[in-house]
């Protein structure tokens, strides 16, 4: 699935469905962007091959941009609160897709909010800085912090990128700072004890970033 809605129970709906079942309001749509990831998280539903095998979140292959495009400009956008690039990976890995994807919103749809969902290695993975792209393109960035130290979240995210992934994802949490408005840090909940939470908030009021608990869903 491409382009789909969320809804109660972690279940992810085709627009069609997610307006037959809510059919007022305004919600985000989310874009599907890649399979690939550069981190094997302990949490993360995609280590689960039953659950790989049976999502529809799983993409065959990853969708083109004409195909990403095609997708967006069939919906609803009466209905469309948000537009989130994300993914069943990492959408960085894929950076200029996900940067098309942005100005193909905000140039059709101004008033649309953006966001994209990301581990924060994408400096890593790419060898370059790159925040200043996401200038009047995106809305807010929501960034795995994970852990309040390097070893703690090597631990559990297993990134390719070994123990500098750490400081690297704080580094470009930084760097997006001055390009785009709403920059969130994110810790998943059940994962991290309330004193493990709280050290991750200290580190996010030092660096003058916000830190938002994620609800954890079960598999």
């Amino acid at each position: 699935m491409i382009v789909y809605a969320t809804h109660a129970g972690g279940r992810y709906l085709p627009i069609e469905e997610s307006l037959r079942e809510q059919p007022e309001g305004k919600r985000a749509v989310y874009v599907n962007i890649t399979n690939d990831c550069n981190c094997d998280c302990v949490f993360c539903l995609r280590s689960m091959k039953e659950m790989a095998r049976e999502s529809s979140l799983w993409i065959e292959q990853d969708p083109s941009v004409k195909e990403i495009i095609a997708e967006l400009d069939r919906l609803p956008w009466e209905y469309v609160r948000e537009v989130v690039c994300c993914g069943f990976g990492e959408p960085l890995i894929r950076l200029d897709t996900v940067l098309a994807v942005l100005r193909h919103v905000k140039e059709h749809h101004p008033e649309v909010a953006t966001r994209v969902n990301t581990n924060g290695l994408g400096e890593l993975e790419h060898g370059f800085e790159f925040a200043e792209r996401f200038a009047g393109l995106l809305d807010t960035i929501s960034i795995s912090l994970n852990a309040s130290n390097a070893e703690r979240y090597l631990s559990l995210t297993r990134s390719k990128f070994g123990i500098s992934s750490y400081e690297a994802m704080l580094t470009f949490a930084e760097h997006c700072k001055p390009y785009v408005p709403n920059v969130v840090l994110t810790v998943v909940e059940k994962v991290e004890n309330e004193e493990e939470i709280a050290r991750c908030r200290a580190i996010c009021a030092e660096r003058g970033l916000t830190l938002r608990v994620r609800v954890y869903e079960d598999s």
